[in-house]
């Protein structure tokens, strides 16, 4: 990855997880809690969703290390018990960051877009222009990435609340064990197993190959990010939020 790319990244994937993490503590609030909001965490402000270890410290040291990236942002703060309903309203809250990031993919899309047909017909533009698309087009790979790998069915990710909630009542509680682990769980599947992250980002690989297929076209020479990123699957780009 080059260090442009890389320049570009950080903004698109900084914004798209305080997007994620901001959709919980809204549909919290929507759903009757309001301990997001009280603890002024009802933000898309980042240096309010920043976690000094999850999103600085251990990217850094498992990049160093030669492992895959790895954080996230400061979890937002929910108590179910709260909630209208405690099911349905735990699952609400938990698919609304993956919502958020799938809606980004749809909005990094368009704006893809748009800014190629305006760069085909204004062509001294073209330069300039073709940065912003390359941001589009790494703000599609990094939405679909953070949804689907957030649909993993492991804690703490987004999945594993549905699925908590689908299991018969001894293994769920079971299941619910694992919460205390944290962030281990995901890190030794990430790390040990990276297979299984690969099937469960299958889909994210295909909703991009099929976006490229259909905006290809408007393209403006440099506005598709760098072959490595083309070609990467979404996995590089894992976060835990």
């Amino acid at each position: 990855m080059s260090f442009e790319d890389i320049a570009l990244l950080v903004p698109v994937l900084l914004f798209s997880i305080v997007a994620h993490e901001y959709a919980h503590g809204e549909a919290a609030y929507r759903q009757g809690d309001t301990t997001a909001y009280m603890l002024g965490r009802l933000t898309l402000n980042p240096l309010k969703h920043i976690d000094p270890f999850l999103t600085i410290l251990l990217p850094i040291m498992l990049i160093a290390m030669g492992g895959p990236p790895f954080g996230g942002a400061k979890p937002v703060p929910v108590n179910p018990r709260n909630y209208r309903h405690y099911v349905s309203g735990d699952i609400i809250v938990s698919l609304a960051g993956i919502a958020t990031n799938l809606a980004l993919f749809v909005l990094c899309t368009l704006g893809f877009v748009f800014i190629g047909f305006v760069g085909h017909a204004v062509g001294g533009m073209t330069g300039s222009l073709a940065v912003l698309q390359r941001m589009m087009y790494i703000g599609m790979w990094v939405n679909t990435g953070l949804a689907f790998f957030n649909l993993i069915p492991i804690p703490p990710l987004d999945g594993s609340h549905v699925l908590k909630h689908m299991l018969p009542p001894t293994a769920g509680m079971r299941y619910r064990q694992l919460y205390v682990l944290g962030i281990i769980p995901i890190m030794l599947v990430v790390w040990l197993l990276p297979g299984v992250v690969d099937a469960f980002l299958w889909p994210a690989r295909a909703l991009m190959s099929l976006a490229q297929g259909l905006v290809g076209g408007f393209a403006l020479p440099g506005g598709a990010s760098s072959s490595s990123w083309r070609n990467s699957p979404a996995r590089s780009i894992c976060c835990c939020i």
